[in-house]
């Protein structure tokens, strides 16, 4: 990825899981307790914290309870859990809006009690703003209905001080039996009150009122100012790829997809199976390569592309990573079955051969090719290692593959063996290999160079073996689900390893390392190694920068692969290998789509803080002057 598209990734660090709804309803009542110890004063501490439970905390549960209910009923998609975690941290800065205007009260003779009731309408208020601007990112709404469950804890904040400050008298202009029984119970609730809100007057609720519809304006002005660039460009909200990037990482939902698809491009993409049967006919390995990316992050999209392959695959799969950039990105899950439904279909067309090549290896400037013929298809891997690389474009991989065709192959399969990079650094250009760059012409010619020397190269009989260990590693430590893979070819008395690591990229040396521990002076030498990535994106569903040998010791990968080698080399048995291709039809990013949010998103982050201060300071100036005309 880019150093744009890696700022926005590396925002996922700030988004948590949301805690159950009771846990949130339980501190939002401690809280409300504590605060009623600080704010009343009844005489007995017990009466204190219920008044502050009261005043306080059931605003917050009635927000938390019924703010889901509501916002479903309009076709929102607020979770319990999200809806209580919004109003405790709604109750949060009601607290310290209270917490502080008490305190400058007490501090300074010149402002009076009423300051402090002034706090408390523009705290109320600014608790509706907030609950706007949250509903409206989670569930897509329109203002005006995002307004109704929003409000809820304004308006039970609200009536519960127009019940107990006895507010109700001055607005009572008679009525029946039934009226006056409400106004004197109404009455009798206000002499339990605390003596304080006795100061609360009608015109309090008014001001409320107005303030409210002020700070939503501000609320709806926000959104729309910051939302202009994604409609004009993307045609989508931003609220939209908001509402699923916090989906998926905080609750592991798929939202996300659904706003992938809806900028997404139709692209024909080539599937290459390479298959290896024993003489019986059942499958020992097979190399399955869709030109497509493995992300964008977590399960979204293809980001578990490779354990999805292998599932399917009859032998051991080995999944390497294809020659695709982030604009390949599957937008859904379901493009998935597309590709293995392909992969399917091409490994029952595999015509096999009993021979092939011992591996080459061609380097032209930065870019090194390892390659080997089976019969008359063509294995390629290529690296730039120890120089830093990153993807290599869809279009640079079809003309290396093409390069090396040139010399009579049936089929070719060219994996990007994305095996050394220095992560997410200061500059613009994380090593990708894209189309016109010298890189790219080295590639293409070291592709040439091998494909015409293994065209030249005499076959002999295969002999294949095969070890994997899923390992104790975790996502999180950089190790996907199909942990580490080894195939070792035998032809003649030529031996070749191809190390599969389920990650994305390496850190930088790590494959040099691998490399010389399993090569010539091993305890079980092997003539050529190369060490791959599958360049799974499960690893990066909260860390933008989570490469093989970062989290883990990159020893105890040494050593492990060193096993394998071994266990791979002690099953050598004879086979058969084929290759075949097919294209497949689905939904990816599109050109140039992915840097486009990105660069879309992080614009928004830059200047959202800016314009948000700017929306605040104007909406608390016409506060003023709202208060100043009261």
């Amino acid at each position: 990825m880019t150093a744009t598209q890696g700022d926005l990734a590396s925002l996922s660090r700030f988004i948590f899981r949301a805690p159950r709804w009771h846990t949130s309803l339980a501190f939002a009542l401690l809280i409300a307790a504590v605060a009623g110890v600080g704010a009343f004063d009844a005489g007995f501490v017990l009466e204190d914290a219920w008044q502050g439970v009261f005043f306080i905390g059931v605003p917050t549960v009635v927000a938390s309870l019924l703010t889901t209910p509501v916002d479903r009923r309009f076709g929102g998609q607020l979770t319990y859990n999200r809806s209580s975690l919004l109003a405790l941290t709604c109750e949060g800065v009601l607290v310290a809006v209270m917490a502080v205007a008490g305190a400058a009260a007490v501090l300074s003779e010149r402002l009076a009690q009423g300051f402090v009731f002034d706090a408390l309408i523009v705290g109320l208020a600014s608790v509706f703003a907030l609950r706007l601007l949250v509903v409206l990112a989670i569930s897509g709404r329109s203002v005006v209905v995002a307004a109704i469950p929003a409000s809820l804890q304004t308006v039970t904040a609200a009536v519960l001080v127009f019940v107990y400050s006895g507010t109700m008298q001055y607005l009572h202009l008679g009525g029946g039996p039934l009226v006056e029984t409400f106004v004197a119970i109404s009455m009798r609730r206000a002499a339990e009150a605390p003596p304080a809100l006795g100061a609360i007057a009608a015109v309090d609720f008014a001001l409320l009122g107005i303030l409210c519809l002020v700070y939503g304006a501000g609320v709806w002005a926000f959104v729309r100012f910051i939302d202009r660039p994604w409609e004009r460009s993307l045609g989508v909200s931003m609220l939209d790829f908001l509402r699923g990037f916090v989906g998926h990482i905080a609750e592991g939902t798929d939202e996300l997809e659904d706003f992938f698809e809806q900028i997404g491009e139709e692209a024909v993409v080539p599937v290459t199976v390479l298959a290896f049967r024993r003489g019986d006919g059942s499958e020992k390995a097979r190399f399955v390569l869709p030109m497509i990316h493995p992300g964008p992050m977590g399960e979204i999209g293809g980001g578990n592309l490779p354990q999805r392959v292998a599932a399917t695959a009859e032998g051991l799969a080995f999944p390497p990573h294809a020659t695709a950039g982030h604009d390949f990105n599957l937008v859904t899950q379901r493009e998935l079955e597309t590709v293995i439904e392909t992969a399917e279909s091409v490994a029952d067309d595999i015509e096999y051969a009993e021979t092939a090549t011992p591996s080459v290896r061609t380097r032209s400037g930065d870019a090194k090719v390892i390659g080997q013929a089976f019969g008359d298809d063509l294995l390629l891997a290529s690296t730039y290692a120890p120089n830093f690389a990153d993807d290599v474009m869809y279009a640079v991989g079809l003309s290396a593959a093409a390069e090396a065709r040139s010399s009579g192959f049936d089929e070719v399969m060219l994996a990007d063996a994305h095996n050394c990079n220095d992560g997410l650094s200061d500059v613009e250009d994380l090593g990708h290999v894209y189309p016109g760059s010298e890189r790219s012409f080295d590639l293409m010619e070291a592709a040439r160079d091998a494909a015409s020397e293994l065209a030249d190269t005499p076959q002999e009989g295969l002999r294949l073996g095969t070890a994997w260990d899923p390992t104790d590693w975790t996502p999180r430590e950089g190790i996907g689900p199909l942990g580490v893979r080894v195939a070792v070819f035998e032809v003649g008395d030529h031996r070749s390893a191809y190390v599969l690591v389920d990650g994305n990229n390496m850190e930088p040396g790590l494959r040099d390392r691998i490399v010389a521990a399993v090569g010539a002076d091993a305890a079980e030498p092997v003539d050529a190694v190369e060490v791959l990535t599958t360049d799974n994106h499960v690893v990066n569903k909260t860390k933008s920068e989570n490469q093989v040998g970062a989290a883990i010791s990159q020893g105890d990968l040494v050593a492990l692969v060193e096993d394998l080698v071994i266990e791979a080399s002690a099953d050598l048995e004879p086979v058969e290998g084929g290759m075949a291709s097919e294209r497949a039809e689905v939904t990816v990013f599109g050109n140039d789509r992915t840097e486009t949010l990105a660069s879309h998103a992080n614009a928004v982050i830059s200047m959202g803080g800016a314009l948000a201060g700017a929306v605040v300071l104007a909406a608390m100036a016409i506060s003023v002057v709202v208060f100043f005309l009261a």
